[in-house]
C-alpha cells in the first residue's frame, strides 16, 4: 500500500529540468524550510499536500512557507522606516530597515500572506497568458490591431500601394483581415517581425496625431511634439512644453483605450499631477476612463 501511495505522489510531484535552480533549498537565509517527507496535516488542502505552489525570485536569498506555498524572495535592507513588499514579474521582493530583526520580517510576511499569494498568482496567470499569446512570426500568424485580430499574409509579388505592407480593406469569412507583407515565404521570423512592427508604428503615429488633434481643443491645451516610445509598462508621458510620448504598442488596443491614454497625457498639460483635479479633467472628455484604464493590464497584448 505504501509503494502504491508513493507511486501516486510521484505522478503529481512537479518535474524539475536538469540544471534547474532549487531556490527553496539553496537560499543563504532561510525561514520555514520544508523538511523532506513532511506528513499530511488534517484539514490541509490535498493539492497543497501533493504539490505545494512554488514561487521563486531569480535573486532570492530567503525563503518562507505561506499557507502551504513556498515563496523564495529577494530580501534586502536599506534606509527605510517600515518593511516593504513588492510583487513584480520576477516575484516577491522584501525590503526592511537595517535595524529590523528577522523575526519581525517573518511575522510581517505571515500577516501579508493572503495579499502576497494573490499577487503572485495573478502575476503567474498573466505570464501564462502572455506565453499563450506569444506571436510566432510566420505566414498565417495573428496579432491584435485596434482590438481586432489581423493575420499575416506573406506576399512578395503583391503590387503594394503602401510601403512594405498593406492591410486588406475587407475581412475574410471568419471576420479576420489580412496584412499583406512584401516578403517571400522563406523570410526569417525576425524579418517578418520587423516588417510588421514598422507597419504598426506607422499606423500608430498617424492615429495618435489624429487623436491628439481631436482631444486637445476639448481640453483647451496645445501639444507641440509627438514621440513614440517602446517602454515595457509605461504607456505615455507629457512635459509642460507640450511634448507627448506615447507607446506605439497602444495600437494593439481598441480605440477607446487609446483615447483614454491620449486624453490622460493631454490632461497633464493642464494638471501635472494625479490629483482629483487631474482626474476630473480626464473625466470631462473620457467619462468611463476608469474602466478603460484597467484594460491596459490586458496580458494578451503581445510582448515585443
Amino acid at each position: 500500500m505504501r509503494s502504491l501511495l508513493r507511486y501516486t505522489l510521484d505522478l503529481f510531484e512537479p518535474f524539475e529540468a536538469p540544471g534547474s535552480v532549487k531556490s527553496a533549498q539553496a537560499a543563504p537565509e532561510k525561514i520555514a524550510a520544508l523538511p523532506p517527507g513532511e506528513p499530511y496535516v488534517a484539514g490541509q488542502p490535498l493539492q497543497q499536500a501533493i504539490a505545494p505552489a512554488h514561487y521563486a525570485h531569480p535573486k532570492a536569498n530567503r525563503e518562507v512557507r505561506l499557507d502551504g506555498a513556498v515563496v523564495a524572495y529577494a530580501f534586502a535592507r536599506g534606509k527605510r522606516r517600515t518593511i516593504g513588499f513588492m510583487v513584480g514579474p520576477d516575484g516577491l521582493s522584501v525590503r526592511a530597515p537595517r535595524w529590523t530583526p528577522l523575526y519581525e520580517v517573518d511575522a510581517a510576511l505571515q500577516e501579508k500572506a493572503d495579499w502576497i499569494l494573490r499577487k503572485l498568482a495573478e502575476v503567474r496567470e498573466r505570464q501564462t497568458r502572455q506565453q499563450e499569446t506569444q506571436v510566432v512570426w510566420r505566414d498565417g500568424a495573428e496579432f491584435p490591431y485596434l482590438g481586432q485580430p489581423v493575420r499575416i499574409a506573406l506576399d512578395a509579388g503583391h503590387g503594394f500601394a503602401a510601403k512594405g505592407a498593406q492591410l486588406d480593406a475587407e475581412p475574410d469569412a471568419l471576420g479576420v483581415r489580412s496584412l499583406r507583407v512584401a516578403l517571400p515565404q522563406t523570410a526569417a521570423p525576425e524579418q517578418i517581425r520587423d516588417a510588421v512592427q514598422a507597419w504598426l508604428m506607422r499606423q500608430a503615429k498617424a492615429l495618435f496625431v489624429q487623436r491628439l488633434d481631436h482631444f486637445a481643443p476639448q481640453l483647451q491645451v496645445r501639444w507641440s511634439k509627438l514621440s513614440l516610445s517602446n517602454a515595457g509598462t509605461r504607456w505615455g508621458s507629457a512635459k509642460s512644453d507640450g511634448s507627448i510620448r506615447l507607446n506605439w504598442r497602444l495600437i494593439h488596443f481598441r480605440l477607446p483605450v487609446i483615447d483614454y491614454v491620449v486624453a490622460h497625457e493631454l490632461s497633464h498639460l493642464r494638471v501635472m499631477d494625479h490629483s482629483h483635479r487631474f482626474w476630473d479633467t480626464v473625466r470631462s472628455v473620457v467619462p468611463d476612463y476608469a474602466e478603460l484604464r484597467s484594460s491596459l493590464k490586458d496580458p494578451a497584448i503581445p510582448k515585443w
